[in-house]
């Protein structure tokens, strides 16, 4: 039997600093980063999703940032086939694949066997469903699936119109609900021998931590990038600007919220985000949690981590 791919994941809510630690890991692992992280994938985006620059990659290749504008699709299906491509060309080079991000839906299209993505796309029905929200809101084609799937509706948001529509599509197309092709969700997919790195601290930290990233970011331009992509041409309903940072400065300048307003909307919505992608990552045991808070700095936790990995890949390696 060939032996199966290494693959590291690094994964922990946002603002918790997976980006300082990925990189020192990739120098010390020679590694090469696929990102997870499903608002760095457009292009124009860049204070309100955090996203690294050049400056802060020191050298290290990074993948899956800035793939498509704004207005164009991309689906859980389209970032497994890519990841997946990046992961294997990685591996060839000789080099250790690492997925970083905090995307749970990204990342467990890599390490499950998630069948519904095989359902192909309706363009019909999703042109119909955008012009019923745009027309009637978000939480009218929310509601239509809680009523015929109420488990997929659990594990998606009430304003994530993309997947709520996705989730209907499937049900309509193939009269089952999307729920009945997560029957294989805790199958691991057998590709790749999946290392899982989970980073949390205490919540009373982290909050604090993404309160300070936000204020950075409206200090860094925000409001003035958010502008520029409505002048651009790029409308509020576009799934792009509805994801966190983007919405809430949309309605600021649109009039419906202070900038005060807008700024303790963002913040109150990333604490609730961080929240629920701990609960999603926490649902897989085999991440190994690395508490931050139990670390003097970054550093000496990246080194425990480069240690832990180390002896990992090496006993993968010998078996």
């Amino acid at each position: 039997m060939p032996k199966k791919t290494p693959l590291l994941l690094l994964v922990g809510p946002t603002g918790i600093g997976k980006t300082a630690i990925s990189i020192s890991l990739a120098k010390k692992l020679n590694g090469e980063i696929i990102s997870a992280d499903s608002a760095q994938i457009y292009k124009y985006m860049d204070i309100g999703t955090a996203k690294i620059t050049k400056e802060e990659m020191k050298g290290i290749p990074h993948y899956l940032i800035d793939v498509v504008y704004p207005d164009e699709e991309f689906t859980v299906s389209d970032f497994k086939k890519n990841a997946t491509k990046h992961i294997y060309d990685i591996n060839n080079m000789g080099k250790l694949p690492m997925v970083v991000g905090g995307t749970g839906l990204y990342v467990n299209s890599l390490v499950y066997d998630l069948s519904f993505t095989h359902v192909p796309p309706n363009d019909k029905f999703r042109e119909k469903y955008e012009s019923i929200a745009n027309k009637y809101g978000n939480q009218f084609i929310y509601e239509e699936l809680k009523n015929i799937d109420p488990n997929s509706a659990n594990r998606i948001h009430v304003n994530d119109r993309k997947r709520t529509i996705r989730a209907l599509e499937i049900y309509y197309v193939t009269n089952k609900p999307m729920s009945v092709y997560y029957k294989n969700f805790r199958k691991y997919n057998e590709d790749f021998d999946v290392i899982m790195i989970g980073l949390t601290m205490k919540r009373e930290e982290l909050y604090s931590r993404i309160n300070y990233r936000v204020d950075k970011m409206i200090e860094n331009g925000l409001v003035e990038e958010v502008r520029s992509l409505l002048d651009m041409g790029y409308t509020e309903d576009l799934n792009s600007l509805q994801a966190l940072g983007y919405k809430e400065i949309v309605s600021h300048i649109k009039g419906g919220l202070t900038l005060d307003e807008s700024i303790d909307l963002i913040k109150r919505s990333t604490r609730k985000f961080a929240k629920r992608q701990l609960t999603w990552f926490r649902r897989d045991n085999r991440i190994k949690w690395i508490d931050l808070d139990s670390f003097k700095s970054y550093d000496d936790a990246s080194g425990y981590i480069f240690r832990y990995v180390e002896s990992l890949l090496k006993n993968l390696k010998e078996g």
